[in-house]
Parts: C-alpha cells; structure tokens; sequence
C-alpha cells in the first residue's frame, strides 16, 4: 500500500470494457490519471484507437466482443502477456433497452442479459483465476439505480442490473478468501450516449426523471470516476461487496 498517497494507482493495470465512449472512457481517465495503466475493450476500433491516445503511453486497447464468451480466456492471456499482470477489473460494458415489459420479446430480453450479466460473470471469473495465486484484485461492476428499485419499460435492463448485485455480493463469499475485492457503483442518470438514446423521444420521461432527483440535473462521468478510483484503490483496501449509489439522492425520491 502506499502510504502516503493511498488512492495512488501507481504500476496497477486496469482493464476497462466498454472504454472508448461515455462513462467506460470517464473512468478510465480517471484510473490513468491517479497513475495506473489502462487497456479499454470495445468493439469499435477507430473510437478505442482515439480514446487509448487520450489515455497516454502505457495504455492500450483490444478490439473485441465480450460476448464471445468462450474467446474470453484468449483475451486475457493476450492482455497478461502484452501489458503485464491484470490488478484491476471495471466491468462497464452494458447496453440498454426502454421497452414495456409486455413488448419485451424473448430474443431482447436475453440479448440484455447476455451483455450485461453473463458476459461480466465470465470475463470476471477467468480473470479471478489470474489473480487468486497472486492474492491480489479488485474488479469493479457498473450497476443502476434501476438494479436498487423498480422502474417502468426498463424490466429486462433493471433485471440485468439487480443481478449484477447480487452477483457482487456472491463473488464476495468466494473471492475474500484470494484477497481480491469486489465492488459495484449503481449510478443513477449519468449523461452517457445510452442514456440519450433511452430518452432521445420521451421528452416526458426525461423531465420526470429529473424532477425525482434530488439535485434537480442529470449526473456526468466526473460525478462517478472519482467514486471508481476510490473502490480501486488501496485505500479501499478493506471495502469489498458494496453496492454504491452516485445518484444525487434519487434513491431517496422514490
């Protein structure tokens, strides 16, 4: 640990999904800026290329689709091998569907939990298996506020995210024992490419959700990175199965 800067993330290596755009890319600044080196995945080369020359020399980038489960080992040998050993883990890749429940078909309700659940379980315990011998880890899911509470036309994206939470709190019954932490942020409507495209044509919605917030404005990735470096760094060092809230007090509206 270093003592006096414990929040310093100085020779750590983060792995980032969902790096290049919106918040993924937030928090990996974040993460750079507090000294660790970042490798972002995604699927859109020309946006990670622009976004890993943002984050600096030291960091890097993968092209590839975490939904190819069974490629996922593969993955990480190539990012181990290439840039050194993993310490850090942000599960931030997501996607998001606005649709009522009863409109939800099949094939969309399990694409979203292919994406937002299954392929995070996989990726996370190919990676623990990496860190268990080194006894040391901290992997970081993106949940939501809609994963704490209830919300209309959101019922296969909120599923996918109460599950996400549970599966934190499970991963910590197992993983404490190889000293590797798991935490989770449930952010609540943070200005991201999703959110806009949830609420490009519901003008409605959009000023109900934020007459709900306590802080009367959508939050931004600045409001969140920081929450990020936090729960990855030392000075969390004995933080492990908390789910927490940047919300602007919206669970509390509710």
């Amino acid at each position: 640990m270093n003592i006096t800067n414990p929040f310093s993330l100085k020779n750590k290596l983060a792995v980032v999904t969902g790096g290049g755009t919106g918040i993924g890319l937030g928090i990996s600044k974040a993460l750079t800026e507090s000294g660790a080196r970042v490798v972002i995945i995604g699927r859109r080369e020309k946006l990670l290329q622009e976004a890993a020359e943002r984050l600096g020399s030291g960091s890097g980038y993968l092209c590839f689709d975490i939904n190819k489960r069974e490629e996922i080992p593969g993955l990480l040998h190539t990012i181990e091998s290439t840039f050194g050993e993993i310490d850090i883990l942000v599960n931030n890749a997501g996607t998001h569907l606005k649709k009522p429940s009863l409109e939800t078909s099949d094939e969309e309700f399990d694409y979203i939990m292919q994406v937002n659940l299954a392929s995070a379980f996989t990726l996370t315990r190919e990676c623990v298996k990496r860190m268990k011998p080194r006894r040391r880890g901290s992997v970081l899911f993106i949940s939501s506020m809609t994963g704490l509470f209830g919300m209309e036309k959101v019922l296969a994206y909120g599923t996918s995210k109460t599950a996400v939470i549970g599966m934190v709190r499970a991963m910590v019954m197992e993983y404490s024992a190889f000293n590797v932490r798991v935490n989770a942020l449930a952010p609540g409507w943070i200005q991201s490419d999703m959110l806009e495209q949830a609420l490009l044509t519901d003008e409605e919605r959009k000023n109900k959700i934020i007459s709900r917030i306590p802080f009367k404005r959508f939050g931004t990735g600045e409001d969140i990175v920081q929450a990020a470096v936090f729960l990855s760094s030392d000075a969390a060092n004995y933080v492990t199965g908390v789910v927490l809230p940047v919300d602007g007090g919206a669970a509390y509206a509710f």
